[in-house]
């Protein structure tokens, strides 16, 4: 799994969800957008992209924490993935 920010420093964000989901190698790996923008065009644009769940980042540190400790235990132990993956 992938938790990919849409703002990071150097490459944009949208651009490495595109590469991982055009890329054969890397296509079937769930990456999940966790970032600060709950913008609908944002929202959108990820899930056209490929993405496999998009979450608005909380910005209290509790708040955070919680989110990707539920996002972790959704997918390694409530999602069932594809042998190897």
């Amino acid at each position: 799994m992938i938790l990919l920010d849409l703002n990071l420093p150097t490459v944009n964000g949208r651009e490495v969800l595109e590469h991982i989901k055009t890329e054969p190698e890397l296509a079937s790996i769930p990456v999940v957008v966790l970032t600060t923008s709950e913008a609908e065009e944002d929202v959108a644009r990820m899930y056209a992209a490929h993405a496999n769940a998009y979450v608005a980042k909380p910005l209290n540190w509790d708040e955070f924490t919680t989110a990707v400790r539920r996002i972790g235990d959704f997918y390694l132990d409530v999602v069932r993935l594809p042998v190897g993956e």
